[in-house]
């Protein structure tokens, strides 16, 4: 089953569009369209890793996020070695 589209009007650089439609013509990327939802899936991907990036580096100034991490590592330590053991 295809997945549902929609479509949608944008306006960009005549530069990115020639570009767009030369990588299209050489049979680079298959299609437009394919091309531009797989640039904005990779785009979406990395602004949403950045924005957990910024909340992990907002928890660590946090006291006692970090008293809670320390104590899930320290409940977990034993387990992590054996694990690691079995690996080598």
């Amino acid at each position: 089953m295809r997945a549902k589209t929609k479509k949608a009007t944008f306006s960009l650089h005549t530069d990115v569009l020639s570009a767009l439609d030369e990588v299209t013509a050489q049979g680079i990327a298959t299609s437009k369209n394919a091309l531009v939802e797989q640039a904005l899936r990779k785009e979406l991907k990395e602004l949403r890793r950045q924005a957990r990036k910024a909340l992990w580096q907002e928890a660590v100034k946090d006291p006692l996020f970090m008293k809670d991490i320390e104590g899930v590592e320290e409940d977990f330590r034993y387990a992590d070695a054996e694990t690691a053991r079995r690996i080598v």
